[in-house]
């Protein structure tokens, strides 16, 4: 089948359409609907009625926008209609909820009237926290959004018009600091006069490029002074009519500094490339077929080209889907009554700004292992970083206060939490423990920080505040890796190939001279980077380590465990996972060391791991599980969970509810609990759960977390004398900074 084939199916699929709507809060007795309708839901309509920004608080308006087209210019399909034209205003709401988490209701307007459209647009600003106007044709579409902002008391925002301005002005931002020009130096050529050209060149001027270096074509050529005389131009891009000499695009092109095309495809030759002054910038948007191809502008001159499109299959997308859920956030957070010159130009330069910073190794998954990294292929973010919300919406939020445009004021700094949250609830929890390393940042030795993503990590781990890195390998190798990368970064290195580590050696030695080990074998050890980090640890010239992203897990894990050990009030180690889910967190323990523990061990390791929950700001009510429910099944296995739990009642140094043995639905329903097990320890569901065996325990994550749709953080090791955590040998670059931060707080706490 072909791809239009495969899409009428995915619309037409069960239930039809890409959208629906849910309900927020209880709606299971007869109390619940009574307060979601009547009688209850007069309660806040009196409040509104009385004060109507109560309309923010009592309803779901601060998080819905509008999407509102008349269908008049939809991209590639032309004037289409209101009705058919729906899909793509879904479209548009799914895009708004997938990447910024806002609610959205699409309204097609039947109407050509430019003056209806404006009236029935602004009748419904009651419903809507923000409007989009989307795909509506020009001229009209200038004087509607002009309008709307007058009379609306709320974010109108034409995405045609500015989605792709403000995307296309990150991307000038950073091509102009690789080819080191200035922007008010720039001769700037335009092939396209309609919204998205005249928006574009606009804002270009808001960024600092000079009005007068702006030479603007159409399908006539160039738009002169003569032409705008002889009426010729509308309103809107006549402003950027000009004087120069010279009728066509080709002309146009000669010495330009930078080509923005927003027209039609296969209109530039690779002779109007090599017209243009040194080190061009081309940005050949006109989709499906750029104005230009890729590959023959890259291959019309030696020096540098820097060539975005509005292509996904080629580098540097200009996709406005980059903006306007971010941009919207920030809006809608402050409750601001428009987005102005300001906010936009806040976007672009945060958008410029996170093209520069290394890329998460999720984003770089998603576009196939493509080397994601700032340059001349690299000077936009890609729409599947998650980074753009947390930089976009604070920065629109930041310039909304700051001009006047927000109704309230945030802390931007406490919004980024949030926004972390509308994300997963293990952003939200990660945040608690970056909060806490970044407090009193610690020591930690990387034992394999010759590996890229190692090196990667680090950079970050130092540059946000979280530890104190030290990389374990060859200085050289870690040199190069740096210098690879662009990273502005000079890392503590220590390399066990070199120098003497004499101390280092006494520790292994004295450790495990008692274990068949020899003198000669400790220094021969030593160089391993294992066993190298744990002795820096246990000589404590680091407070903390990480290890296991090139070894299997028991292998990275014996170093430590023979030269640093457990913890004094332990005897075995363990290693536990923290499981996000929506609404609720819940730690998982014991999933990737002890293989049959007795009852000893599990009672150990529940409270470990109790122990562990609380550095997250979790209080602590733990289950021990089995296939028993209190004593329904009375064997061997069964046994062993119940009396640990029996064990950690009657421990005085035990702090938290515990109860078992139990199943697993038991410790997580609420109403089996209270119900039908109300003698139960447990008032609440349990956020421990303690598993009979590593089997149960590994396989228990792993189905939560791929069908239960969980996020996971760990394993997280506990029960160590000083503070070692065991990566995943496919973790990426955010899970090393993550167990950074916890590695971190442990060193803390000791």
């Amino acid at each position: 089948m072909g791809l239009e084939e495969d899409a009428l199916d995915y619309h037409s699929d069960d239930p039809p359409g890409k959208i629906e709507i849910r309900t927020t809060k209880p709606t299971n007795t007869q109390r619940d609907l009574s307060l979601a309708y009547s009688p209850g839901v007069a309660g806040p309509c009196r409040e509104i009625a009385t004060n109507a920004d109560d309309a923010y608080r009592y309803t779901a308006k601060e998080n819905l926008v509008g999407v509102v087209s008349n269908g008049s210019a939809v991209l590639g399909l032309g004037d289409i209609g209101a009705q058919a034209s729906k899909p793509v205003m879904e479209g548009k709401g799914v895009l708004f909820k997938r990447f910024a988490d806002i609610d959205v209701f699409d309204v097609e307007l039947d109407l050509e009237d430019p003056d209806a459209f404006v009236d029935a647009v602004a009748a419904m600003e009651p419903t809507f926290g923000g409007v989009n106007l989307e795909d509506i044709a020009a001229p009209e579409c200038f004087r509607i959004e002009e309008r709307l902002r007058e009379r609306m008391d709320v974010p109108v925002f034409h995405d045609d018009q500015h989605g792709t301005a403000i995307i296309s002005g990150a991307a000038l931002l950073n091509a102009v600091e690789l080819v080191e020009k200035d922007l008010s130096d720039l001769e700037v050529t335009f092939a396209g006069a309609g919204a998205a050209a005249v928006a574009t060149a606009r804002f270009f001027v808001s960024l600092g490029i000079d009005r007068a270096n702006i030479t603007m074509c159409d399908i006539d050529g160039i738009l002169t002074t003569e032409r705008a005389e002889a009426g010729d131009l509308n309103p809107y891009n006549r402003e950027f009519a000009s004087d120069r000499s010279g009728e066509e695009l080709a002309d146009a092109m000669v010495d330009a500094d930078v080509f923005v095309g927003l027209s039609a495809g296969g209109i530039v030759s690779q002779e109007m490339v090599r017209s243009m002054a040194d080190d061009p910038i081309l940005f050949a948007m006109a989709n499906p077929d750029p104005e230009i191809g890729y590959e023959r502008a890259k291959a019309a001159r030696d020096d540098t080209v820097i060539m975005a499109t509005g292509r996904s299959d080629y580098p540097n997308q200009v996709n406005n889907v980059l903006g306007f859920p971010f941009i919207f956030r920030g809006a809608l957070d402050v409750r601001a009554r428009q987005v102005n010159e300001a906010m936009k130009v806040a976007a672009a330069e945060a958008l410029a700004d996170l093209a520069r910073r290394d890329v998460p190794d999720a984003v770089r998954k998603a576009y196939g292992d493509q080397p994601l990294q700032f340059g001349p292929e690299y000077i936009i973010p890609k729409p599947l970083d998650p980074r753009v919300l947390f930089e976009v919406a604070p920065a629109v939020a930041g310039a909304a206060m700051e001009t006047g445009a927000a109704r309230t004021d945030i802390d931007l700094e406490a919004y980024v939490e949030r926004l972390e949250a509308r994300l997963g609830k293990s952003r939200e929890m990660m945040r608690i423990v970056l909060n806490k390393a970044q407090n009193e940042p610690q020591r930690l030795a990387l034992a394999e920080g010759d590996h890229e993503k190692i090196v990667r990590a680090a950079f970050q781990i130092a540059d946000r505040g979280i530890a104190d890195p030290v990389l374990i390998g060859d200085e050289d190798e870690i040199g190069s890796i740096v210098e690879e990368l662009g990273l502005e970064f000079d890392p503590d290195v220590a390399d066990p190939t070199t120098g003497s580590y004499d101390r280092y050696v006494e520790t292994l030695y004295d450790d495990r001279k008692r274990k068949g080990v020899t003198r000669t074998e400790a220094e021969e050890m030593i160089r391993e980077s294992n066993y190298f980090a744990s002795a820096m640890v246990e000589s404590g010239d680091a407070d903390a380590m990480l290890t296991g992203l090139t070894h299997h897990y028991p292998s990275a894990l014996r170093p430590p465990l023979q030269v640093i050990g457990t913890a004094e009030d332990a005897d075995y180690a363990a290693g536990v996972y923290l499981l996000a889910f929506k609404n609720r967190v819940i730690f998982v323990a014991d999933a990737t060391v002890n293989q049959n523990p007795d009852e000893a061990v599990l009672a150990e390791v529940t409270k470990h791991t109790a122990a562990l929950a609380r550095r997250f700001n979790v209080e602590p009510r733990a289950a021990l599980l089995s296939y028993s429910d209190f004593g329904s099944v009375d064997n061997d296995g069964t046994r062993k969970p119940r009396r640990a739990a029996e064990l950690l009642s009657e421990d005085p140094a035990v702090d938290f509810p515990v109860d078992g043995e139990m199943q697993a639905d038991t410790a997580v329903v609420e109403d089996m609990l209270t119900d039908t097990y109300e003698f139960s320890d447990l008032e609440e569901p349990a956020n421990v759960l303690v598993f009979p065996n590593l089997e149960a325990g590994n396989i228990c994550y792993k189905l939560l977390q791929r069908l239960g749709g969980a996020e996971a953080i760990g394993p997280m090791l506990v029960g160590m004398d000083k503070p070692v955590h065991v990566l995943q040998r496919d973790d990426e670059v955010t899970d090393i900074v993550n167990l950074a931060a916890v590695a971190t707080v442990d060193a803390q706490r000791r």
